[in-house]
């Protein structure tokens, strides 16, 4: 579900100027917050969204959170 949400209503807003940064997104309401750490997104979304529940995360232009080896899907400008 939270998948769903960043493609459809927050990927466009963010995807050009936030490359690298942390989307958190309660996953019953679509309310969202961003930042540069995780856990400072997660605190500006429970912030906006005390009650939430369903949190799901989401690095922007990356396919996970956080790698192990590898290459980003976007090379750094």
């Amino acid at each position: 579900m939270g998948d769903e949400i960043y493609e459809r209503d927050i990927k466009a807003r963010v995807e050009a100027d936030h490359h690298g940064e942390f989307v958190s997104i309660d996953v019953d309401s679509g309310t969202w917050a961003i930042s540069d750490d995780l856990l400072t997104a997660a605190k500006r979304l429970r912030e906006q969204s005390p009650d939430a529940i369903d949190v799901w995360s989401v690095r922007v232009g990356h396919r996970a959170l956080h790698r192990f080896g590898g290459l980003p899907l976007r090379s750094p400008e």
